[in-house]
């Protein structure tokens, strides 16, 4: 269960999260979430999107350069320790985080964490194991 991340690479200037959010906007694209990682005079906008590849479409169009890869949207508690007990289980497993991101998904009285991890497969089966909740793409838009 692997949901498509959207990845636009931007110069680490003022009005580019704009363009960028005004580009999906006009495409009737909606934001579920969204990351920001600096890389000096270059970032790294992370995306999670109800229309994945249209949306690498409209901004490739737009001359950004956009890549779409694979993460997984993990279910876990809005209390202390739901974090640790992922992290822990992979870890344990010898499956590395890459890097995450979480939100707040209030209508559902949890959080979710997109994480993109070194293996997905192995990833996939330790948390199932762990009986961790893995959310499909469609999940994610009724959040």
């Amino acid at each position: 269960m692997v949901v498509e991340q959207v990845s636009v690479f931007v110069e680490n200037k003022p009005g580019r999260l704009s363009k960028v959010t005004e580009i999906l906007g006009e495409a009737g694209i909606n934001i579920r979430a969204l990351s920001i990682a600096e890389l000096g005079e270059f970032g790294v906008i992370r995306l999670i999107v109800d229309k994945p590849h249209e949306a690498k479409a409209v901004l490739t169009n737009s001359g950004f350069t956009v890549g779409v890869n694979k993460v997984l949207a993990i279910e876990m508690g809005d209390e202390p320790g739901s974090l640790a007990k992922i992290a822990s289980a992979l870890g344990d497993a010898g499956v590395n985080i890459d890097y995450a991101y979480a939100f707040i998904a209030r209508a559902k009285e949890k959080a979710v964490l997109i994480a993109r991890v070194d293996d997905i497969k192995k990833a996939e089966e330790v948390l199932s194991r762990e009986g961790i909740r893995l959310l499909e793409a469609d999940e994610l838009q009724s959040i």
